[in-house]
């Protein structure tokens, strides 16, 4: 099998980069990273309350963002933070093709599920985790004084961008 035909993944090294090349495109640092309250703009322009921001770090995970040179590139799973002002809400919304991490490193957040009419819901404070699976709504509300800070991972490199209840305002929305 020529090299042509072998699939490359992402983590591979390419060809014509060093070992020292390779490692320093698999490094992102915060002080080259930027908050994106672009990334889900239509919310929060549909509604302030759900003004959020996203800092990418492994691919660009699934807010619809297309491209951002700026991530180590995703191999199996993306990883980012985000940043939920107090009071702000991360609107329902469901991913049928990944799960979904959230890992709470400052604030305190709510966190409501919904299945087949069933809710569910429980307060994550720092250093807390929940995973959601697949096929779960999912609402994330900022229930603190400050501003919350959580990591986010999903479990794909390119996921499918996620829907929102048909019921919601926000289903209707172009990005």
């Amino acid at each position: 099998m020529a090299d042509a035909d072998i699939e490359r993944k992402s983590w591979d090294q390419p060809v014509d980069a060093s070992f020292a090349q390779w490692m320093d495109t698999r490094v992102a640092r915060l002080e080259t990273r930027k908050y994106d309250w672009d990334a889900l703009k239509f919310q929060a322009d549909y509604d302030p309350k759900y003004r959020r921001a996203q800092m990418r770090y492994v691919g660009t995970g699934g807010t619809g963002v297309a491209k951002d040179v700026n991530t180590v590139p995703a191999g199996g799973f993306t990883f980012s933070t985000m940043v939920i002002p107090a009071g702000n809400i991360g609107p329902s919304h469901i991913h049928m093709d990944v799960e979904e991490i959230f890992f709470v490193i400052r604030g305190k957040m709510m966190v409501i599920c919904e299945k087949d009419g069933e809710t569910w819901e429980t307060i994550v404070g720092e250093r807390d985790l929940i995973s959601v699976p697949p096929g779960v709504y999912r609402t994330e509300v900022n229930i603190g004084e400050e501003d919350a800070l959580m990591c986010v991972m999903l479990g794909a490199p390119k996921p499918i961008t996620p829907t929102y209840p048909p019921d919601s305002p926000l289903a209707k929305l172009k990005r």
